[in-house]
């Protein structure tokens, strides 16, 4: 079985495809990650990925490949599971600001975990349901990754995303009915074709932006 540090060499290779630095602090926190999920996995079941390369392939380089299209200076991250797609993002840009939502204790504790042991002071964990939480202040972007429809996504962040701020919703095939069903307050901005090296079928990035006093 291929170890986390054999994953290094094609890390690299997919970096340099996707146009995103390759220095060797992020490189390092990154496998550090995957290798934390790799350790975890083993007793919390936080994922059904299991193989090192496919955990490379469809959680890290799938979370990044949204990256150049993250503007914003904080992101919350709503149903952020094992992190994804927010602690790869929050390793790319540590000078920002990223929120991990997630309800369930056991990935809140791993995902607290990552970030005391990579040293992630810009994450924050919150540990509730995303319909629940309240910020001091609303943010100006959030984020899910095959969590649930469009739909729901929205009426989850509609309290406490900014008005004008953007809802980044990573999807896969069969997301074109989710259009249909964008909810009052919210608006398509566009739909982005996302790409991920190594990864066959369709993802893409659906954008819709908060109306102005929406709430």
């Amino acid at each position: 079985m291929p170890t986390i540090e054999s994953l290094r060499s094609p890390l690299l290779s997919a970096l340099e495809r996707m146009r995103l630095p390759d220095d060797p602090t992020r490189v390092q926190q990154w496998l550090d990650y995957l290798r934390l999920l790799e350790r975890w996995n083993q007793t919390y079941n936080l994922t059904a990925i299991r193989q090192p390369a496919e955990m490379l392939t469809r959680h890290l380089l799938d979370s990044l490949a949204m990256a150049e299209y993250w503007s914003e200076q904080e992101l919350a991250d709503m149903g952020s599971g094992a992190g994804l797609p927010g602690l790869p993002l929050a390793i790319l840009q540590p000078e920002r600001r990223v929120v991990l939502i997630e309800s369930n204790g056991k990935k809140s504790r791993f995902l607290r975990e990552v970030k005391r042991n990579l040293g992630l002071a810009g994450v924050e964990v919150v540990e509730q349901r995303a319909e629940a939480y309240a910020p001091a202040a609303k943010l100006a972007a959030a984020t899910a990754r095959a969590v649930a429809p469009l739909s729901a996504l929205a009426g989850w962040c509609a309290h406490w995303l900014a008005p004008a701020g953007r809802l980044l919703a990573m999807k896969g095939p069969g997301y074109g009915a989710e259009l249909d069903a964008i909810p009052e307050g919210f608006r398509l901005e566009e739909v982005r074709p996302l790409s991920v090296p190594g990864l066959d079928g369709e993802r893409v990035l659906v954008v819709l932006r908060h109306a102005d006093g929406a709430s």
